[in-house]
C-alpha cells in the first residue's frame, strides 16, 4: 500500500470515528485529513523522533504531551516504552504544525492499528503515552490540557513516572532549570 493510499485510509479513519474516542482539543482529529505517512528512523527520547518522509529526514517534537528527560527519573523507561511502539522503520501517520524555537517540526503521530475491529482506525501517540502514565498532559496554550482526565487516570493507579506518587514527578520544564546537585538529590528514593 502507498503512503499516500496509507494516510488516507488512516485519516478517514481518524476523523470517522466516534467523538468521545478522540479529544476535541487534541491535534490528533483536527489534522489527521492534513496528515503524511512516515517512516521511523529513531526515537531520541518520549516525545521526540526521527522521521522520514518522502525523501527529507526530520526531527518530530510530538505535540499534546512533556515526557521525562533522559537522565530524569522514567525519563529512560519513557523512551524505551516508545522506542518498543516506534521499531525504525514503522509506518505511521505524521500531521505537522509548525516549528519549535529549536527548529524540530512540531506534530501529532497517529499509529495505524492492524486489527479488524479497529480497521481504518489509528491511535494518537500523545494519548498512548499519557494513559501508561509516561509523560504529563500538556498544552501551553489552554490552562487544563486536552488529555488531563487522562493523566489523572494514570495518577490514580500509579502507572510509569507516576509509580511514586504525584509529589515524586518533577515537570521536565522544571528539571532543565536545575542544577546538577538538585538533580542528585532526585535521583534518590523511587525506583522503577
Amino acid at each position: 500500500m502507498s503512503g499516500l493510499a496509507l494516510a488516507g485510509l488512516l485519516a478517514g479513519g481518524c476523523i470517522g470515528s466516534r467523538s468521545d474516542d478522540f479529544s476535541v482539543s487534541s491535534l490528533t482529529v483536527r489534522a489527521a485529513a492534513a496528515a503524511e505517512a512516515a517512516r521511523v528512523v529513531r526515537v531520541i527520547d518520549g516525545d521526540t523522533y526521527i522521521v522520514l518522509s518522502g525523501s527529507s529526514t526530520y526531527r518530530l517534537r510530538l505535540l499534546g504531551v512533556d515526557a521525562p528527560e533522559q537522565d530524569q527519573a522514567f525519563g529512560p523507561q519513557a523512551t524505551d516504552s516508545v522506542a518498543r511502539l516506534l521499531a525504525p522503520g514503522r509506518v505511521v501517520l505524521v500531521a505537522r504544525a509548525g516549528l519549535d524555537l529549536y527548529g524540530r517540526t512540531l506534530g501529532a503521530v497517529l499509529l495505524p492499528v492492524s486489527t479488524v475491529a479497529a480497521a481504518g482506525r489509528a491511535v494518537p501517540l500523545d494519548s498512548l503515552l499519557v494513559v501508561r502514565g509516561w509523560a504529563w498532559a500538556y498544552d501551553p496554550s489552554r490552562t487544563v490540557a486536552g488529555r488531563a482526565q487522562q493523566q489523572v487516570a494514570a495518577q490514580r493507579d500509579r502507572r510509569g513516572l507516576w509509580k511514586c506518587g504525584v509529589s515524586q514527578a518533577v515537570l521536565p520544564k522544571l528539571w532543565r532549570s536545575f542544577n546538577s546537585e538538585i538533580k542528585r538529590r532526585y535521583r534518590v528514593g523511587c525506583t522503577w
